[in-house]
């Protein structure tokens, strides 16, 4: 009995998708200047691409608006987003989640110490230009782009 259960969900998830990913084997993947990442998952149904990012101290990502909501939870370090608390932002900090909704805007998202953290974004990302004309889309294809790119190749945001 308890084998044709074993065999019967073995069929079944056979057919999903179960993904384990030992991190440490991975090599990091230049993204931008002073930030580098590791891809642990995208997925072509819903647009959604997760990454394991690493920041330099000074490090940090331009204006971007989501056009998809986001989630993060940082591992170590400090991320400083739309100017940190101080300018009525918000400071991450290891063990800090964060939820970004659908059209959020970040102006220059400051890592003031080197940093790690885990990145889903459900959609793609518009980096904007001063004036918040879009200069350039990043989704899950653009992602898996980057992460099979030779590093002197890589594209950056």
């Amino acid at each position: 009995m308890a084998e044709d259960r074993i065999q019967r969900d073995s069929l079944h998830n056979a057919m999903l998708e179960d993904r384990s990913v030992k991190t440490a084997d991975l090599a990091w993947v230049p993204f931008c200047e002073g930030i580098s990442f590791k891809l642990l998952r995208v997925s072509p149904e819903t647009g959604a691409w997760t990454v394991l990012f690493h920041a330099d101290a000074g490090a940090g990502f331009d204006r971007h608006k989501h056009l998809g909501p986001a989630e993060y939870f940082m591992i170590s370090g400090r991320m400083e987003i739309r100017g940190g608390e101080e300018a009525g932002g918000t400071t991450a900090v290891a063990g800090d989640y964060g939820y970004e909704a659908n059209g959020m805007l970040h102006d220059w998202t400051n890592f003031p110490e080197e940093s790690v953290f885990y990145f889903t974004n459900i959609g793609p990302l518009g980096f904007l230009d001063d004036d918040d004309n879009v200069v350039g889309v990043l989704d899950w294809q653009g992602v898996v782009a980057m992460s099979s790119a030779p590093a002197a190749q890589a594209v950056s945001a």
